[in-house]
C-alpha cells in the first residue's frame, strides 16, 4: 500500500493545474488565429526572486501593494507566467494603438515604459485578456486558489523571463483552507 500525505497531494496537484493552465493559455482563441502568447512556470528559487524584485520595485517607486503582492507570490505553491509579444501588428488598420494604420505602428519607435513596451496592438492585448482567463478558469474548474497579478508580471519582465513578451501578467497558486489572495492588507 501506498501511503500519500495530504500536503504532498496538495503541491503537486497545483503543479499539475499550472501546466494545464499553460495549456488553457495556448489553445485560447487568438485573433487570426496568430499566436503570440508565451508561457512560463516558476517555483521555488525563480519565483521567490521574482518576490524579492518586487520588493526592491516597492521601495524605488514608494509603492507598498508591490509589498503585499510579493508577500502572496512568497506564500504561493508556483507562479504561471503569460505574456504576449504585443509590439507586432494584427494588419487590420482599426487604429487602436493609437496610429492611422497598423504600418504607421509597426514604423513607430517602440518605447520602454516602466514596465512594458508600447504602443501595444490591441488585438495581441486582447489575445492576452483572452489567455489569461482561460487559464485562471481551469484553475478555478479545479478549485486551485488563484489571482492575476500585474506586479508579479512586472518583476518578471524586469529578470527577464519570458524574453520578448512586451506585456507579461503572474498568476500565482495556492491551495489553502482560505485563499491567500484576498482580504489582503
Amino acid at each position: 500500500m501506498v501511503v500519500i500525505e495530504c500536503r504532498a497531494a496538495e503541491e503537486d496537484a497545483v503543479i499539475q493545474v499550472a501546466k494545464l493552465m499553460l495549456v488553457s493559455a495556448r489553445t485560447a482563441p487568438k485573433a487570426g488565429g496568430v499566436d503570440d502568447i508565451q508561457t512560463l512556470i516558476l517555483t521555488g528559487e525563480d519565483m521567490l526572486r521574482v518576490a524579492k524584485e518586487m520588493e526592491k520595485m516597492a521601495e524605488e517607486r514608494n509603492i507598498p501593494a508591490f509589498i503585499r503582492d510579493a508577500k502572496n507570490l512568497s506564500s504561493s505553491k508556483c507562479v504561471v507566467l503569460i505574456g504576449v509579444k504585443s509590439s507586432k501588428s494584427f494588419g487590420v488598420n482599426c487604429g487602436g494603438c493609437g496610429y492611422v494604420s497598423c504600418e504607421a505602428f509597426e514604423a513607430s519607435t517602440k518605447i520602454k515604459g516602466n514596465d512594458y513596451v508600447g504602443p501595444a496592438c490591441i488585438f495581441k492585448v486582447l489575445d492576452l485578456g483572452i489567455a489569461l482567463g482561460s487559464a485562471v478558469k481551469t484553475a478555478s474548474m479545479h478549485n486551485v486558489d488563484n489571482r492575476v497579478m500585474y506586479r508579479v508580471g512586472t518583476a518578471a519582465k524586469r529578470l527577464g523571463y519570458l524574453g520578448d513578451a512586451d506585456i507579461l501578467m503572474g498568476i500565482p497558486l495556492s491551495a489553502t483552507g482560505k485563499s491567500i489572495y484576498f482580504d489582503r492588507k
